[in-house]
């Protein structure tokens, strides 16, 4: 069983032969990709507090050092970022950080706002009016949190991490996978495209990694709302020191993740801390969000790649690079969708469903340089970078 998910209304029924099929996956079980994509954007750290604790994690400040950006702070790094030709503002703060954190939530009501997500709600609407499409990472989130900035999105995500119940997450309050798994099936029927993933080396074995994919393999099963599955490795850092997965667990892992997910939903590495051209011909296609503004705030000893570099690495893959929106297109309207490798219209998700708001479909369709700058990624095959 899943530590927790019937504790929080997931359903999971893992099945023992597909556990099996899946560990025994090899790289020569799977075919390299046809292409990869990344998007660009920029890392809005809207706070540095998290009611978690884990071992690994860099990301949090103590309470009474943790930080708040003011929307100030955030129209200007959004700003910037559009300059620079981005079209995707990420956001990502400690789960829940109003909990734990009083100095917070005093500075969230001396503003007017009654949580930290209406305060990201205020934060998603800036970077939109500044032309970027926010994807917000706010960790856990019941169904209330979610709906109250699902609208100011143009896809959000948490990463699963694993569904085991290991030591790295340590402390009084413990992250618990029932709990993510909620947050995964609160984005299916929220209609959210969605991204998660999995973090290898935090104390997993190889049947917890089988059984994390496979959650979420179901879980999309349902509700068709996966766009893509980050295999990320733990890294060392100032507090952690237990090293790093080997490339040969990284090699496998990845294309264990490929193995057991449907082929519209994207596997990506973070260029910055796994091995990527070591990994694409695992059946890599994605290299995630990359910035060439700001820095990656939850991983800040591992700068990110120049966009030079990711030309590098596709052209090392032997396939071509493409740029794309946070959110994937078989999500957005059919008159917008069109693959940017061979011309074709690309298939979409449930025609019944509306993945985009009315608010996040304007800024697609409008008449203005954001607008544009949106339409332009999805017409160009490939794009040519620079430094």
């Amino acid at each position: 069983m899943i530590p927790g998910a019937n504790e929080y209304g997931v359903e999971i029924t893992i099945d023992e032969r597909a556990v099996e099929e899946l560990r025994a996956v090899s790289p020569t079980d799977v075919d390299a990709p046809s292409a990869l994509t990344f998007a660009r954007n920029v890392f809005v750290p809207l706070t540095t507090a998290c009611r978690y604790t884990c071992t690994y994690c860099t990301y949090f400040d103590p309470p009474g050092q943790a930080s708040l950006l003011s929307l100030e702070d955030v129209r200007e790094i959004c700003r910037r970022g559009a300059d620079a030709g981005c079209t995707e503002a990420l956001f990502t703060f400690g789960d829940d950080p109003d909990d734990r954190y009083t100095e917070i939530h005093a500075q969230l009501d001396a503003w007017g706002y009654d949580s930290i997500h209406d305060y990201l709600r205020a934060a998603c609407e800036v970077a939109l009016e500044e032309g970027l499409l926010p994807h917000a990472n706010p960790g856990d989130q019941t169904r209330t949190q979610m709906e109250t900035v699902a609208d100011v999105n143009a896809s959000m995500g948490v990463m699963l991490e694993t569904t085991a119940d290991v030591d790295a997450h340590a402390g009084p309050r413990r992250k618990e996978p029932g709990q993510r798994l909620r947050t995964i099936k609160n984005a299916g029927e929220l209609d959210v495209a969605f991204t998660t993933g999995i973090l290898v080396g935090i104390g997993e074995t190889w049947r917890d990694r089988a059984e994390s994919l496979l959650a979420i393999r179901e879980l999309h099963g349902r509700y068709d709302h996966i766009q893509e599955v980050i295999v990320q490795p733990v890294v060392n850092n100032e507090r952690w020191a237990g090293g790093s997965p080997d490339l040969a667990t990284m090699r496998r892992v990845t294309a264990m993740a490929r193995a057991a997910l449907p082929d519209e939903i994207s596997i990506q590495v973070p260029p910055n801390l796994a091995p990527a051209k070591d990994l694409i011909d695992c059946g890599v296609d994605d290299l995630g969000g990359v910035s060439p503004v700001t820095d990656d705030h939850i991983n800040p000893e591992y700068a990110w790649p120049a966009l030079r570099e990711l030309e590098e690495i596709a052209a090392y893959a032997d396939v071509p690079l493409g740029e794309r929106l946070p959110v994937y297109e078989r999500f957005l309207p059919a008159d917008m969708r069109l693959d940017r490798f061979d011309g074709t219209v690309a298939e979409g998700a449930d025609g019944d469903r509306d993945w985009l708001s009315p608010t996040v479909r304007d800024a697609l369709a409008a008449d203005d340089p954001a607008g544009e700058r949106y339409r332009a990624v999805l017409r160009d095959r490939t794009t040519t970078l620079a430094d």
